[in-house]
């Protein structure tokens, strides 16, 4: 402490000069320190930017993948890949992705050293900006492209600009999937879209047939020539319906032949195909269900995408179609005489390979004008029989399984079925 005392006290030059480079020495060190801890600093938040950017190019980059194999599943490897826009494009696709993966899992800091590989990485970031500005700009490419892949190989109508899940059964038939609006817009057939092609194809001279118990729409659209029918989702018509739909078709068929109908359910199948079927018996365009049936699946099938059959394959919905030809030929399009039965067994053949395979794990509702009329718990089962002692019903019938072991299908049940007591033969 004395020599300290002495030197910071002491009036000789030799001690002013220490102290002086001492505290520039002090300084330096000061100045120093700090500018590697902002240089650090710097380079950690450079780091963070960098890391977040490779994500998201990342992220971009597997986007555009699933969009090309999207593409690719919709139109066909063969279709999509005959066009050389298209090669091309499915090319930057994956060797960007390639390229950001590398990127972003390695250590590749000695790239930046080569001037060549950075600038190819550049170009490859431009290039996915053009790419991003494609895929916005073709909006509209998209929504097809989504709504393709829901109607799966469903004939479409690609003509004049159009391009909508929309079928010509014959001349003056048309099954089509639900008008929508909203967000069902963008995977199914846009309400606007289809009133345009009604009007330019048909305008004046059509009348759209809503078979969706569930949900409907504006019928302004369509100039208010919209009729409903009240099917639910996977179910059948009744009698009184099929017969009251079949008389006002024929009323607007025969006002002009020019006129032409428009059938419409959720996916345009089902509960359609049931209808048009319906009609076609009716206008003696098919004598038998059975044909007509076939006929519908291969109007409504695209074979060239896929040999999926796009026709009614519900057995409840086709027994429906047959029991309208027998009204039309044995009862001169009348209902037939009422009949009332009582259910005594049911039969469930190959019941070994269902849930426990003794049915024991089944339960049983039978449905009469939608409402409850039976339910038994714990079924019975004698050579693949269910024995009921079940209620005397008569007209549309419907029978549900439930069971908690078993998947769960439509209605959130295993399996139903639904039959009409007047056209019960032999009691069985």
């Amino acid at each position: 402490m004395d020599t300290l005392a002495h030197k910071l006290s002491c009036p000789c030059l030799f001690c002013t000069v220490t102290l002086q480079q001492q505290h520039s020495l002090n300084l330096y060190f000061y100045f120093e320190i700090h500018r590697q801890q902002v240089q650090s600093k710097a380079r950690t938040k450079s780091r963070d930017v960098g890391d977040a950017l490779e994500a998201v190019s990342l992220v971009i980059s597997f986007f555009f993948l699933i969009d090309v194999l999207l593409r690719v599943y919709v139109e066909g490897f063969k279709v999509y890949f005959s066009s050389k826009l298209n090669i091309m494009d499915a090319g930057v696709v994956v060797v960007t992705l390639v390229v950001t993966m590398i990127y972003t899992f390695t250590d590749l800091s000695g790239v930046h050293l080569i001037p060549r590989v950075v600038s190819f990485l550049r170009f490859l970031r431009i290039i996915i900006l053009v790419r991003v500005f494609r895929l916005a700009a073709q909006k509209k490419e998209l929504e097809k492209v989504t709504r393709r892949m829901v109607s799966e190989n469903k004939r479409r109508y690609q003509k004049d600009g159009f391009d909508l899940d929309l079928t010509y059964v014959t001349d003056r038939v048309i099954a089509m999937s639900f008008p929508s609006s909203g967000k069902q817009s963008f995977y199914r057939n846009p309400i606007g879209e289809v009133a345009r092609f009604l009007d330019a194809k048909h305008d004046g001279h059509y009348k759209v047939y809503n078979l969706c118990s569930e949900k409907g729409y504006d019928p302004q659209y369509f100039h208010y020539r919209v009729e409903r029918v009240f099917i639910d989702d996977h179910n059948v018509p009744s009698l009184e319906d099929m017969l009251k739909y079949t008389a006002s078709v024929r009323d607007w068929m025969s006002a002009d032949p020019k006129n032409i109908i428009a059938i419409h359910c959720k996916g345009g199948k089902g509960r359609t195909g049931t209808m048009v079927c319906t009609w076609l018996i009716d206008s003696d365009q098919f004598e038998n269900a059975q044909d007509s049936l076939q006929y519908f699946g291969e109007r409504r099938t695209d074979k060239s995408r896929s040999s999926k059959f796009q026709g009614v394959e519900t057995p409840s919905q086709s027994r429906y179609v047959g029991y309208y030809e027998i009204m039309k030929t044995s009862f001169n399009r009348q209902l037939p005489p009422s009949k009332s039965l009582r259910i005594k067994s049911i039969r469930i053949h190959s019941i070994a390979g269902v849930g426990k395979g003794d049915g024991s794990d089944l339960k049983v509702k039978i449905i009469v004008r939608k409402e409850l009329v039976f339910q038994c718990v714990q079924i019975h089962l004698h050579t693949h029989q269910v024995i009921l002692n079940g209620p005397v019903v008569d007209g549309d019938v419907k029978v549900m399984f439930e069971s908690s072991g078993l998947p769960k299908g439509y209605e959130d049940v295993p399996f139903y079925f639904w039959f009409n007591t007047s056209f019960i033969e032999d009691n069985k």
